[in-house]
């Protein structure tokens, strides 16, 4: 090692940053989406869906019960 490479600091080392640089943008993009997450999060809903009406999900179902019947 040289003395000009002890003279500097450790953040003028290319490579620390290389090493350090990935985790630390892992970390700021986790807290970002966090973020994100809990502000814009999806209302708790007061009543359970009508699972008793058939007819609202007749599309779903025909589609499903295409999928799978015989050519």
């Amino acid at each position: 090692m040289t003395e000009k490479a002890r003279a500097g600091g450790w953040w003028r080392e290319p490579m620390m940053w290389l090493v350090v640089g990935g985790p630390l943008s892992v970390v700021c993009a986790c807290a970002i989406t966090a973020v994100i997450a809990w502000r814009g999060a999806d209302p708790v809903l007061a009543e359970a869906a009508d699972a008793g009406n058939v007819r609202a999900m007749q599309p779903a179902l025909s589609a499903r019960n295409h999928g799978v019947s015989p050519p």
